[in-house]
């Protein structure tokens, strides 16, 4: 199959979704890889890099979609990108369409088949999101930590405390993968950390791993505003993997929250999961809400795109393999590909997705017509 790699436009974007080990591989099993010029750059893969791995470098993006049938992306596709594909093409990428109708509109009307790496779920996991997840995680009480220094506008606060001087408090809510780690890193700091979720086995394996160095509760809007009052931190790391993240903190909690502390929403990419959450960028990452600082970046793994384009390629070569088969061929060998199928031939075709967007669902196979 003809596998086409593109540069990643979004803004401050700098991850690339196949590096040149992976294309090794690829052509290896006989594909042909074409990868637009400097898209490796930022992750530390050069194009020549990617010559000696045996992909063809191609100027423009233009001449990458029209030679390939498989693209294999990082972030939802932009405008520009929307407008190249075609009913013969597959996207293979992070879309989030419920915080993102707008895209799902153009890919329903490109009739391209696009594959949502975050929908893609083997065992009640979800094998392609959770190595941006951890990373996510990590990240999110790293830029806490430094948001809540004063000159970057915080309340001034050291996570780890210091003699006669109480730790801050952390407030993680979600007990998933990415609250997970960002509890990870918290703990590491020397915060004090609380960790709420409604899943109960969670919270469970939460203890089980920390004990007595956490707090856990389990999450109503009760003990939600109970904690984000004492909070210094609070991570918002909730998902319904497809779906629109739920509003756990709506903004009357705010007016009890300390001037100065700082909200980090991990769900921004579902749509946020703060009532206050709105989109950023690494250029400008934060703004202030009634006093609390809020950090909303949707690419938030974007900042290290040297770790997490390995972490992500290393994840997504299986499956990359499976698809250069073809789909029939890719869901026999994969059979969990048929639930990131979002869109396929001007149809939504994931019903959670489709709830996400208020709209109706199709049968992926019968669209797909391997039924």
């Amino acid at each position: 199959m003809n596998i086409g790699v593109i540069k990643e436009i979004k803004k401050n974007e700098r991850r690339v979704a196949v590096l040149p080990g992976a294309v090794s591989d690829l052509v290896h099993r006989d594909n042909a890889v074409f990868v637009e010029s400097g898209a490796g750059n930022g992750a530390g893969a050069p194009d020549e890099a990617f010559i000696a791995a045996g992909a063809t470098m191609l100027a423009t993006p233009e001449e990458v979609f029209d030679a390939s049938e498989l693209i294999v992306h990082v972030k939802e596709p932009q405008a520009s990108e929307i407008a190249m594909l075609g009913p013969d093409h597959i996207l293979f990428t992070y879309l989030h369409l419920a915080a993102y109708p707008k895209v799902a509109e153009g890919l329903l009307e490109s009739g391209a088949t696009c594959i949502a790496y975050e929908t893609v779920a083997v065992n009640g996991g979800l094998p392609l999101l959770a190595p941006m997840s951890h990373i996510a995680g990590r990240l999110a009480s790293q830029v806490g930590a430094f948001y809540l220094m004063s000159p970057n506008g915080g309340k001034g606060v050291l996570l780890g405390g210091h003699a006669g001087v109480p730790q801050g408090q952390v407030v993680v809510i979600g007990a998933g993968a990415a609250g997970m780690n960002a509890a990870d890193v918290a703990i590491g700091l020397g915060a004090r950390v609380t960790i709420l979720d409604v899943n109960i086995d969670a919270l469970e394996r939460a203890h089980g791993r920390w004990g007595s160095r956490i707090v856990t509760d389990y999450s109503t809007r009760g003990s939600v505003s109970e904690w984000t009052a004492k909070a210094d931190l609070v991570v918002g790391a909730v998902l319904v993997a497809g779906d629109r993240s739920p509003i756990v903190v709506d903004r009357s909690m705010l007016a009890d929250m300390h001037e100065g502390a700082v909200m980090v929403d991990i769900s921004i990419d579902q749509g946020g999961c703060f009532e206050t959450s709105r989109e950023t960028t690494h250029e400008e990452p934060t703004y202030v809400v009634d006093g609390v600082v809020h950090y909303a970046v949707g690419n938030i793994p974007g900042s290290v795109p040297y770790t997490s384009s390995r972490a992500l390629s290393n994840a997504t070569l299986p499956y990359v393999h499976a698809l250069s088969g073809g789909m029939a061929d890719a869901i026999a060998k994969r059979p969990e590909l048929i639930g990131g199928v979002n869109i396929a031939g001007g149809h939504l075709v994931n019903a959670t997705v489709a709830h996400s967007l208020a709209a109706e669902s199709a049968d992926p196979l019968i669209v797909l017509g391997v039924a």
